[in-house]
């Protein structure tokens, strides 16, 4: 909390409102505002990482002063501003619609991380992105979220990587500055307003203020003068040092997190926990409903009714588990406060076959919330099964919990120049059309259609080519790390994309199964392919860093010929390359371990067909014309089911995606190939979007928790 907002000089007057514009995440998924600060100053727009505030702060005075006087930027300041007025107003939106009585009820939504821009970097990737994909989709469609998360200061972390290709954690910088992040002070002007036991120490907690359109996302904060010393830092890192941290940054995302709100006079109706780290925020609204005398069974009942908890992950270490000792010593004040219902909130985070002396993180959630969704059809299932024995002699097809598959938010995630030729050829309000209606997206011309995607492509290159050239001028020293960062990648060549956490039941090393095969795929002499792979692994996962090494390894291999590249440090902006210019995505989970895959709908809103593995949103997204799928081995043991599912990629590349790709007319235009981009962009938008996700939501989750609705059945027993 030491830090002011981030500076922006005067304007001339009759721009003022670039400032209120630029402090508002809303532009980064406008095409309007973006291109109106694109317009500003292109070069400083491409060299600010899409950072409006960083423009503003280094744009010359002259140039803004002329802009003032320039009649064109003028029609394009005040068409954006009315819409910005429109579209962050509380008048508005899908959700006032249908539920006009609704709207002056609020949903807390908890999550351990939001990514929304680069330029704010306290994500590491998939629950992050898609946090701030729900928020964006709630401010487009006016339902009345408000988010809660911490502010890491210090980041995730950048990724370097070694000569050998290992990877490095580097703490991330983070620039206060340049970050549309505003403090929130008490009435009387201090930063505290909230305060938790922990661990025998009174932990004061801050608050900056992030607006996302209609949408205003709380990031908590420990580093305040009046903490201990050794307090102020368990905010700085996400994900970072044992479960100790973990456990006292979950306190403080949960129990500051409903603080913060009632300090701030917001009083939610309905409660939102995304994963399991946001649990504590459940507990403690039982906490209040006991210290205003409720009983306990009935305080159990009220909370409940107006909770729901997702549930990302089916791999058991992304679930918070913390040993008894700990927990107890950790929040042993705050347990002390529940008084003589202390062991029964103890035993909300019991798991009836596992070890009993810790406390689960997701049973808590899944037990003080009438609604539990899993974030796919498939993931459903499998969610299912693991949480059967929450409920005593019950089958996995008989335990509540259900689903909304992910979606990704539409206007961050397609490119510019695509959503230009859906408006010319579906109209400007295409998003809000029927779904039949998105069959007319199959009649689009294929060479307009080829031509974007080319464009999208050299970009991709041009912005590789231009990373690797940054990196050797400020840091690189051996000449190999161009080969392995993509230099030599060709525009030309059919270009196969895989960006994603390094957790090994992602197999990243899928495709090095058969190195004499995959030799003979890249270096094909009339087609020839090439893979690109961006990725970190966990701090903490020496598998995923040894799967990254074997990665980079091979790009910095001259057998490959430079048609491998790892590109390093993976994020936001570089998402946006990778989803908008490959050819073809790869996805190959091990089943089934991915709960969704939300990269391969992103990829596919622009146009990039598929090859994937049957699980996550596959299962549900794969039509037979807009992507290959690898079908379930029938081999138990997982080196035998990874030789066969190698075995099929390999075919299915081979025998059907390359010689398609390659397939063109006299003026080099793939046909059949873009049929399938078609195809691709249709699922996509029909029911992978993140409009669709709130709207399911709202629907089937929210309302009901806003109206009190009864829960889908009974709670699970302790």
């Amino acid at each position: 909390m030491t830090h002011p907002p981030a500076f922006i000089p005067p304007l001339p007057e009759r721009l003022a409102g670039l400032t209120q514009l630029a402090r508002n995440l809303y532009w980064s998924w406008d095409p309007g505002a973006r291109s109106l600060f694109r317009a500003i100053d292109r070069p400083l727009w491409h060299t600010s990482r899409h950072n409006p505030l960083v423009l503003l702060q280094q744009v010359e005075p002259a140039r803004l002063e002329s802009l003032a006087r320039n009649p064109d930027f003028l029609e394009l300041y005040d068409s954006v501003l009315d819409s910005f007025t429109e579209h962050t107003g509380p008048e508005g939106g899908w959700f006032r619609e249908r539920h006009a009585d609704l709207t002056a009820s609020s949903i807390a939504y908890f999550c351990a991380e939001f990514a929304l821009h680069n330029s704010v970097p306290i994500y590491s990737g998939g629950l992050g992105v898609l946090a701030g994909d729900h928020c964006k989709a709630a401010s487009d469609l006016g339902v009345p979220l408000v988010g809660v998360g911490l502010l890491y200061t210090r980041g995730y972390f950048d990724q370097r990587l070694s000569l050998t290709g290992w990877q490095e954690d580097v703490p991330e910088e983070f620039h206060p500055a340049i970050t549309p992040l505003t403090p929130v002070m008490h009435a009387d002007g201090q930063p505290t307003l909230a305060s938790l036991k922990i661990a025998g120490r009174s932990v004061q907690v801050g608050a900056w203020r992030m607006q996302v359109g209609r949408v205003p996302v709380y990031l908590l904060d420990t580093d305040l003068e009046s903490n201990h010393p050794d307090d102020r830092p368990l905010s700085h890192r996400l994900y970072a040092g044992g479960p100790d941290l973990r456990l006292r940054q979950e306190a403080i995302l949960g129990i500051g997190g409903v603080r913060l709100l009632r300090a701030l006079g917001i009083a939610p109706v309905a409660w939102h926990a995304n994963e399991g780290h946001a649990a504590f925020m459940l507990i403690e609204n039982l906490r209040e409903l006991l210290e205003c005398g409720t009983p306990y069974a009935e305080a159990v009942a009220a909370v409940r009714a107006k909770s729901l908890f997702t549930t990302h992950t089916p791999v058991p270490a992304g679930h918070d588990i913390f040993d008894r000792g700990l927990f107890q010593g950790v929040m042993g004040d705050y347990l002390d406060r529940f008084g003589e219902q202390r062991d029964a909130v103890v035993q909300l985070g019991h798991h009836p076959e596992l070890d009993h002396e810790r406390f689960h993180m997701t049973a808590a959630a899944i037990r003080l919330s009438a609604r539990t969704a899993g974030v796919s059809r498939q993931h459903a299932v499998t969610t299912r099964a693991m949480w059967m024995p929450l409920w005593h002699e019950r089958r996995a097809q008989d335990v509540p919990i259900s689903y909304v598959t992910n979606g990704v938010h539409l206007d961050t995630w397609m490119a510019h120049r695509l959503r230009e030729l859906l408006d010319r050829h579906l109209g400007a309000d295409w998003q809000a059309a029927e779904p039949v209606e998105f069959d007319n997206i199959l009649t689009l011309d294929d060479e307009r259609l080829w031509e974007v995607h080319s464009t999208l492509k050299a970009s991709l290159m041009d912005f590789i080519h231009e990373e690797a050239r940054t990196r050797w001028r400020d840091r690189w020293e051996d000449a190999a790390r161009l080969l392995g960062a993509g230099t030599l990648l060709n525009g030309g060549v059919m270009t196969l994309g895989f960006a994603r956490r390094f957790a090994s039941y992602k197999r990243a090393g899928l495709i090095f199964h058969d190195l004499d095969r995959l030799e003979r795929l890249l270096t094909h002499p009339q087609r020839p392919v090439q893979l690109v792979f961006a990725g970190k692994a966990h701090p903490a996962d020496e598998p995923g860093k040894q799967l990254l090494q074997q990665v980079y390894g091979l790009a910095v291999d001259r057998r490959f010929a430079g048609r491998i590249a790892f590109l390093e440090d993976y994020e936001m902006h570089m998402a946006h390359r990778m989803v908008q210019g490959v050819d073809l995505w790869l996805n190959v989970p091990r089943p089934p371990h991915e709960a969704c895959g939300t990269s391969g709908m992103k990829a596919a809103l622009n146009g990039v067909p598929q090859l994937s593995t049957e699980d996550g949103w596959w299962a549900e997204g794969q039509t037979g014309l807009n992507g290959w799928t690898i079908t379930p081995s029938q081999q138990v043991e997982p080196g035998e089911a990874d030789a066969a599912d190698a075995q099929q990629l390999y075919d299915l590349l081979e025998g059907e995606a390359v010689p398609l790709y390659y397939d063109r007319d006299e003026r080099g235009v793939p046909h059949q190939w873009t049929t399938w981009m078609k195809q691709s962009i249709r699922t996509a938008i029909r029911h992978f979007t993140a409009r669709r996700m709130l709207e399911q939501y709202a629907e089937d989750y929210y309302v009901p928790a806003l109206t009190g609705g009864p829960p889908d059945t009974d709670p699970p027993e302790r």
